[in-house]
């Protein structure tokens, strides 16, 4: 405001500035004289009523006015007014200005006197209308202000309460009055009271409204933290002025709840998406355990532990059921269960559990350590009920609760999950139980499912390990080693086998297989096409013929038996499964270590690879044949003869062919890895192992290597005696003097004793010339050829009988013995142990005596 310095004394003169209330209630004045005409006419007079002062200086007001109808009342009026009465009251008048509308004034006359002591009249006059606009916005600013729901302040520039509505004062006590002059300090903690004021200064200097403005607190006489949302706008006066900030608060606390719970409700569906997502990834119990915790420390807890029976981790038995942590026998709490996973955010925690959790002296055990909760304990009582427990933390402790929750999957309880917070944290509510319930059902399903893996894991292990040649085989003539990788690593069970069987004569057959199919049940199927194999080499029959036979039960495999053709119909594609699943390739081969020759027959599988000394890998020339379970096509075999310290290698196809490699390529590949087969056989399954792209994982593995090593030649007796009857004393001379030579003479009178028989049966039974054969090796092998086909067969002599009892001797005095076709007739032969092994024990007299 600019003030205007007077003439007189000390008084200062003030105008009035833009916006005044004189603006809002349209004042104006003007006087009456004695003689009843307008004298004199304000410049307000002329604006409100649009009439300049020349057109109503000197003449009469209520003619110039008021209506015709309403004249001579306001002449009495005006000579009432005259003689020295005051009036005030409602005058209409016209407004020429509007068209000739008539108006309403509220006038107040003042009689007044002139210098001359003449009467007069000074008239005030208001627009009613401007008053009334006036009243309607006053009430409605007092309904807004004072009637409204929220709470409203409005601060002056000097940041004190100039007027307070009931909602706030309700809020905050007193009455309204009560807090004019008051500031933000006297409602507000130090620093939210700091943040307000310095949002006032900026709205009160920017102009910039402040929306959602938040602030915590509690009312006069409460506990409870309070939210409230304010809202802050400046204030103008009518000239645009600032004059201060209006405030309206609202309570949001139910509002922050609500979201605090919603951002809950989304952290909990994140952390069981993220459970989802980690949790039973590994097929492994302990790890299981981990995951859980990875997921829930520190997202919902500060420390949490998973305990798991002792008897669920060792396989012992199946998880007990609810109640199966009833009292011991021994110690009369849990069962037995062991500490497997261990998580915590807090650096002051315990390092190996909720150390509080239970009363009695409970200890907290470290992870891997074996132990019992106490029967009194809540934990305890968790596992007994399967229902989730809250154990309060003691006083003086970092735990503030604890929730033992129960890992129960398939109506059995599997372990322990215990979910900790310390004190400073919120505390466990009822979502957190729900959440930590779910977490717990979903690690314990998965729990569960590495326990089902893991005894499933060990079973097919006892069959893959029973179903190929326990450690490093033996054979006579041969150095070899062997590889077994099967493609499928979750079960590590496949289709693929070797076997290595010994037959008569210190001969051995080497046999190398791939089942169609992967997993379990191409293991059960190897497993029974080896065991057929095995019954087929005891037979002593040629590789081809065992590959028939072989095909023949490969087929019966494949198709059902005993079902009727409906049932068959109605199961052709379980059927047609079974039949892919025994479809298979097979490579059997027989070495005779006297003769280095070997024998192959082929079966639809990859050729052997040779490497002689100083040559270059060969793949040998096999005759492939169909897979074992086509059927319909014979199969042929190959003799060949391999060098003194040839390399032979039987292999499946995982090895030389994979989805991005050819078979050729891989062929290649794998004989390129045989170049230098000099090094030890081991060695050499290691290189091959690790040179070739074998694509490992895609299909199973199977190597066998065999290094050629014949019998030495005076590890050899043969001889060929004629078909008389002094042959049985040559025969048992020659077997004398052989055993003799090899320091074996205590085997000399049973090696004679039997050899007699033996050669007494060629001459008396078969044909042709006759052929007397020792081998030593591991054991004594004794053979007696000749070209009969008729095989010898075990009776029991009659006690009439003067014969018929050799074979009963042969089997009774040697460790095997048996017969075995040729291509030009038979051959018996019995084993027995060099004196150095496990001999045989002597016969009693009562076995003797038994053949009489």
């Amino acid at each position: 405001m600019s003030e205007i310095p007077g003439t007189t004394g000390d008084v200062v003169w003030q105008s009035s500035p833009p916006g005044s209330i004189y603006d809002y209630i349209r004042v104006a004045s003007f006087s009456i004289g004695p003689d009843g005409l307008v004298d004199q006419w304000s410049v307000r007079a002329a604006e409100l009523f649009g009439i300049a002062p020349h057109q109503v200086r000197g003449k009469d007001p209520v003619e110039v006015f008021m209506p015709a109808e309403l004249r001579p009342r306001g002449h009495r009026r005006v000579a009432e007014i005259l003689d020295g009465k005051e009036w005030t009251g409602l005058v209409p008048f016209r407004m020429p200005h509007e068209g000739g509308g008539h108006g309403l004034a509220e006038i107040y006359v003042m009689p007044s006197e002139t210098e001359t002591g003449e009467r007069a009249a000074l008239c005030v006059v208001v627009d009613v209308r401007a008053l009334r606009r006036i009243e309607t916005d006053l009430a409605s600013s007092q309904a807004i202000f004072g009637q409204s729901p929220f709470g409203f302040l409005l601060f002056g520039n000097d940041l004190r309460v100039q007027r307070a509505n009931a909602r706030f004062a309700k809020v905050f006590g007193g009455a309204i009055e009560d807090h004019r002059g008051r500031t933000v300090q006297d409602y507000l903690s130090r620093p939210e009271a700091d943040r307000l004021t310095g949002a006032l200064k900026r709205v009160l200097e920017t102009g910039e409204a402040v929306n959602d403005f938040q602030i915590v607190g509690t009312q006069p006489g409460g506990k409870d933290r309070r939210h409230w949302s304010i809202n802050l706008y400046r204030v103008h006066s009518g000239a645009g002025r600032p004059i201060g900030v209006a405030a309206i608060g609202m309570d949001v606390t139910r509002r922050h709840i609500a979201a605090r719970e919603a951002a809950s409700a989304r952290r909990n569906l994140a952390l069981l998406n993220e459970a989802s997502a980690r949790i039973g990834n590994s097929l492994d119990l302990e790890t299981t355990a981990r995951e859980l915790l990875d997921v829930a420390v520190p997202g919902f807890c500060d420390l949490a532990a998973v305990d798991l029976y002792q008897s669920l981790l060792t396989g012992e038995e199946a998880p007990p059921g609810r109640g199966g942590s009833s009292r011991s026998e021994s110690g009369g709490g849990s069962a037995s269960l062991r500490r497997v996973a261990f998580a915590s955010a807090v650096s002051d925690a315990p390092l190996t559990g909720p150390g509080d959790l239970l009363e009695g002296g409970y200890v907290p055990p470290e992870v891997g350590a074996v132990h019992r909760f106490p029967f009194s304990s809540l934990a305890a009582n968790a596992l007994r009920t399967g229902r989730t427990q809250a154990v309060p933390g003691s006083a003086g402790s970092l735990i503030q609760s604890t929730l033992a929750v129960p890992l129960v999957a398939h109506d059995a309880v599997v372990g322990l999950a215990q979910f900790s917070r310390t004190k400073g944290s919120e505390p466990f509510g009822d979502r957190d139980r729900a959440l930590a319930v779910e977490l717990a059902a979903r690690a314990a399903v998965c729990i569960d499912n590495a326990r089902l893996y893991r005894r499933e894991h060990e079973r097919a292990l006892i069959l893959q390990r029973s179903l190929l040649p326990p450690g490093d085989p033996e054979a006579a003539g041969l150095d070899i080693a062997c590889r077994y990788l099967p493609g499928n690593t979750a079960t590590e069970v496949g289709g693929d086998w070797f076997d290595v069987i010994e037959l008569p004569g210190h001969r051995t057959a080497l046999v190398v297989g791939d089942v169609m199919g992967r997993g379990l049940r191409a293991a059960v199927a190897m497993g029974e096409l080896r065991t057929a194999v095995r019954t087929l080499a005891l037979l002593d029959l040629e590789p081809a013929e065992v590959l028939s036979a072989l095909d023949e039960i490969a087929r019966g495999l494949g198709t059902p038996s005993g079902a009727q053709q409906a049932s068959r119909v109605a199961h052709k594609s379980r059927d047609a499964d079974l039949s892919e699943v025994y479809l298979a390739t097979c490579v059997y081969a027989v070495y005779d270590p006297v003769t280095r020759r070997c024998t192959f027959a082929n079966a639809g599988h990859p050729p052997p690879v040779v490497v002689e000394p100083g040559e270059e890998p060969l793949l040998l020339d096999v005759p492939p044949g169909m897979p074992l379970g086509v059927g319909g096509e014979p199969f042929e075999q190959v003799e060949v003869e391999l060098a003194e310290g040839a390399l032979l290698s039987l292999y499946t196809d995982g090895l030389v062919e994979s989805r991005d490699q050819p078979l050729d390529e891989g062929l290649t590949a794998f004989r390129a890895a045989l170049s230098h087969p000099v090094r030890p056989l081991e060695d050499v399954c290691d290189h091959v192992l690790n040179t070739l792209d074998t694509r490992h994982g895609e299909d199973d593995i199977a190597l066998l290597m065999a290094r050629i090593q014949g019998l030495p030649a005076d590890a050899v007796g043969d001889w060929r005696l004629p078909r008389e009857p002094r042959s049985v004393g040559r025969a048992r001379e020659l077997a004398r003097a052989q055993l003799v030579d090899w320091d074996l003479e205590a085997l000399v009178d049973t090696v004679e004793l039997l050899v007699s028989e033996l050669v007494t049966n060629a001459l008396r039974y078969g044909e042709g010339e006759i052929r007397l054969r020792l081998l030593r090796d591991r054991t004594l092998v004794c053979e007696v050829w000749d070209a009969g086909l008729v095989q010898p067969r075990r009776r029991r002599a009659r006690d009439t009988d003067e014969g018929g009892r050799g074979l009963q001797l042969v089997g009774l005095l040697s460790a095997a013995w048996g017969s075995r076709r040729t291509p030009r007739g038979k051959t018996v032969w019995f084993e027995l142990p060099l004196p150095d092994g496990d001999s045989t024990a002597e016969p009693t007299v009562e076995q003797l005596l038994s053949m009489f």
